[in-house]
């Protein structure tokens, strides 16, 4: 394989010699048991490691929950343990879980983000962001390899103490708990109109019409059937809903592009405003573009279950994910908005009728995900928690009940306050997805890395940061001013 190709894959990184490192496979993983406990080592001894192919890049979090057996992993006399290059997925299944963390709920609120930004500014943004999410999703695994560290936060960690952990953290909790609220918000606007097309005549009933009420339907749904399952401590059989989510994702996208240029005209908004090149609110539609395509959190628990899992496979995977998920939100965007254009909403599904067999169909598909979807991001604020206040602490369940609980009850309670997606996804875009995305890992380079911060290897990222940084305060701050004149 020549240097070149490893050039393309993460460009405007490596030099020569660093290059060398990206052509080493690690399909032969080794990772001791006492590697596995230096979790969180003093800043002193936090310095960049060389160690190669042994530089573990497996997520504890993963592998360890896996039993070991004598097909799939060989433990040594000493404890060390071995994954053989054939184990492990394969490349199809690991773009589906790559996808499927990229086509989310944000993807509903992207015609909205258009009508934001402009048709033409959203269409260059959302094709230069799918972009730097790939650059820097393959600069979070390189990040990874140059600190011998398994996860986000052990990178962060590794590179700025104890200060980066809690960073890292706070970041991925505003980022989870914007997803709960947000999720909440999509299961009011979904099942009521499902239940209410389903049993038309629900509505004369005493009590059973209060399952056509949005807020009633919200608290039921939360209360009865995502807090029980936010309760649970390993929700790992939660996260293998990844082909459902996928085909949920495709029902939606498969309705929108149908049914859309169908609609009355009295539901069409002003050609007046179709084709303008850039609006004020461009800055809020990055946020929500933000959130849409962000999935570092899971990109090296994803390269951890690649089948042979060299950085080129992986660079692969990248590709071809993102690829496919902006032309997924490409399409879904530009139909949505060039119909509705003025009238978009935040969640396009609510500018289709309430009698639409089709896309209540997608909104059943969408609502339904939702009832697994919000335990998973519970789960992440929990663990942001634990590591921030009892990262010694032992489990308590009094502790458990109670931050799992609070937890849900605030989001509920947010998306009872406001229907309206679009502002809940620009503000958790715009002040938690920019940092994850196009700040922490390029951060963590410069950290890593030697060299000038002018250099041709380090001045991309230094641009990375930059931009990362501009776009989460004023999105942030915009965003704040839209929710205070709204109220």
């Amino acid at each position: 394989m020549s240097h070149n190709s490893s050039q393309d894959n993460l460009p405007f990184v490596l030099d020569n010699e660093e290059n060398e490192e990206f052509e080493e496979s690690i399909s032969l993983q080794v990772t001791s048991h006492k590697q596995k406990h230096k979790k969180y080592l003093p800043e002193e001894e936090n310095e960049p490691s060389n160690t190669g192919d042994l530089a573990p890049l497996l997520s504890n979090s993963s592998r360890d929950s896996i039993a070991p057996d004598s097909n799939s992993i060989l433990v040594l006399e000493n404890g060390d343990t071995l994954r053989m290059p054939k184990d492990g997925g394969s490349f199809f299944e690991s773009f589906l879980n790559m996808a499927n963390s990229i086509i989310g709920a944000g993807i509903i609120g992207l015609p909205f983000a258009f009508r934001e930004s402009g048709v033409f500014a959203g269409v260059i943004l959302l094709i230069g962001l799918t972009v730097l999410v790939d650059w820097t999703i393959r600069l979070l695994i390189y990040n990874a390899k140059l600190s011998g560290r398994n996860s986000y936060q052990e990178v962060m960690q590794f590179c700025f103490g104890k200060s980066g952990l809690i960073i890292i953290s706070g970041f991925q909790f505003v980022f989870a708990f914007g997803g709960m609220c947000a999720f909440c918000v999509v299961i009011g606007d979904t099942i009521p109109h499902v239940i209410a097309s389903l049993f038309p005549a629900i509505i004369k009933i005493p009590v059973l019409n209060l399952f056509t009420d949005r807020y009633f339907v919200i608290m039921f749904c939360t209360i009865f059937i995502s807090y029980p399952l936010s309760l649970y401590r390993d929700i790992s059989k939660l996260s293998k809903a990844s082909g459902l989510a996928l085909v949920s994702m495709t029902v939606i996208v498969t309705s929108v592009v149908i049914e859309a240029p169908q609609v009355d005209q009295k539901l069409r908004g002003s050609s007046e405003e179709t084709w303008t090149f850039v609006q004020p609110q461009i800055f809020q539609s990055i946020g929500i573009i933000s959130f849409a395509f962000v999935c570092h959190h899971n990109s090296l628990l994803i390269f951890d279950s690649l089948r042979k899992p060299t950085l080129n496979r992986f660079a692969a995977v990248t590709h071809l994910s993102t690829g496919i998920s902006m032309l997924a939100c490409l399409l879904v965007a530009l139909v949505g908005y060039l119909v509705f254009t003025d009238k978009t909403e935040g969640n396009i599904l609510n500018n289709f009728p309430k009698d639409n067999v089709i896309i209540n169909i997608a909104r059943f598909c969408f609502g339904f995900n939702m009832f697994t979807t919000l335990p998973l991001e519970a789960f992440v604020c929990r663990e942001s928690i634990e590591i921030y206040y009892f990262s010694n602490a032992p489990f308590s369940m009094k502790r458990h009940v109670i931050s799992t609980t609070v937890l849900v009850v605030c989001a509920m309670i947010v998306s009872l306050l406001t229907s309206d997606l679009g502002i809940v996804l620009e503000l958790t875009g715009g002040c938690s997805a920019t940092a994850l995305a196009y700040i922490l890992p390029p951060v963590c380079f410069l950290k890593l890395s030697s060299g000038k911060w002018w250099s041709r290897k380090k001045l991309p990222a230094v641009l990375c940061v930059g931009f990362g940084i501009a776009v989460m305060i004023l999105s942030t701050i915009l965003s704040i001013i839209k929710i205070y004149k709204n109220f």
